[in-house]
């Protein structure tokens, strides 16, 4: 092909809009970039391990990524500006920066984020801070969540800073998603590392808690809000409310994936917040994305579930194993081979992205991700 047939090729790809490069929308943009024209928009120029934000707030500084490391020589461009407004009918967005980008397809993959605690508190998402702020210690903080984020939270700030007295507050129990066996195993490492563990306490506000520092590990929120305002409908629970193929319902030319996404499919029912969806929902995207670009008719996704990985600081953790839907088995692997599994799954989402960034066809081979 000489430049000339290159150059008519290229005009002929399609405009592919990117909103947010977290796993899902990174994932998406990897995959798709031989296959048309993609604009990426996310303010940051890396790309955080979100999956490693307990390990930050206990001191670990390397867990982002060089967004240019990725999409080198893949032919992305990358917008570091927030997307500020969806325009469906001109399919246009603005940005902060005072850009309008136009597109063919927009992937919608702003993620999520720690509902709002108030100031107080610290959640997840600023790990960097609350990291600095345990420098000045010691004294007592108090996680509220007992969920997986909460657990991890908890066990990697009692392993890591034995000055400070560590609480877990839980309005139910801790790991509740987790077998008897599962649970059992978290309590005694949590207990064993000096965490105060408090279930069947409801907290409203971190103001009602009497501690030195409030880490708040509940429940997530969407992040959707440019999508509601755009008059693209959300589901109760404030997700993306999406087909099979993951096109928004009521504009086909919009996919929704990760955690802004009310995802589905036959084997898992309704799919929750996790890494282990996003890099999945952000390569079918991608793929239904492709499959239009040549005439055919995209495929619903695929999914089941089979294990949830939690570490519970550097030397122990737990993998306990799931059913297509996410219910726990009673079939667990703890104490440090669960550690070290964790971490090769941990690492293997990068070296996913890695792949997609040099041999994006081979992504559909990937069990568990294609």
């Amino acid at each position: 092909m000489n430049t000339d047939q290159r150059g008519a090729a290229d005009m002929e790809k399609q405009q592919v809009l990117v909103l947010g490069a977290g796993y899902a929308g990174l994932m998406a943009a990897l995959r798709l970039a031989p296959h048309t024209r993609v604009t990426l928009v996310d303010p940051s120029p890396a790309f955080t391990e979100r999956v490693r934000l307990h390990e930050r707030a206990a001191g670990r500084p390397d867990i982002t990524l060089p967004l240019a490391t990725l999409t080198r020589r893949t032919g992305i461009d990358h917008v570091a500006a927030r997307a500020t407004r969806i325009d469906p009918a001109a399919r246009r967005i603005s940005t902060d920066d005072g850009r309008e980008l136009p597109y063919d397809r927009l992937v919608y993959a702003l993620g999520s984020r720690t509902a709002d605690p108030g100031e107080r508190a610290y959640t997840p998402e600023t790990a960097a801070e609350l990291h600095k702020r345990l420098q000045d210690g010691p004294g007592e903080l108090t996680v509220v969540g007992g969920g997986l984020t909460g657990i991890e939270l908890a066990a990697e700030l009692a392993e890591s800073h034995h000055a400070w007295k560590v609480r877990l507050i839980t309005s139910g129990e801790v790991g509740t998603g987790l077998s008897a066996k599962g649970r059992a195993h978290v309590r005694t490492t949590l207990t064993g590392l000096g965490v105060r563990i408090e279930e069947g306490r409801r907290v409203a506000d971190p103001d009602d808690i009497d501690t030195d520092v409030v880490v708040w590990a509940t429940a997530m929120t969407a992040n959707t809000g440019l999508a509601e305002a755009a008059g693209i409908p959300l589901d109760p629970g404030g997700r993306v409310r999406v087909d099979g193929t993951l096109r928004s319902v009521s504009h086909p030319e919009i996919y929704a994936v990760g955690d802004a996404a009310a995802m589905t499919s036959p084997a898992a029912g309704a799919l929750r917040m996790a890494c282990a969806t996003a890099l999945p929902s952000g390569s079918h995207a991608a793929s239904s994305i492709i499959a239009e670009t040549r005439g055919q008719e995209p495929k619903p996704l695929r999914f089941r579930f089979v294990a949830q990985c939690v570490s519970l600081g550097r030397r122990d953790g737990l993998v306990q194993l799931v059913r297509a839907d996410d219910s726990p088995r009673e079939t667990v692997l703890r104490g440090g081979p669960a550690a070290r599994f964790k971490e090769q799954v941990v690492r293997t989402t990068v070296r996913g992205l890695r792949l997609a960034a040099r041999r994006p066809g081979a992504v559909p081979l990937i069990p568990g991700v294609g």
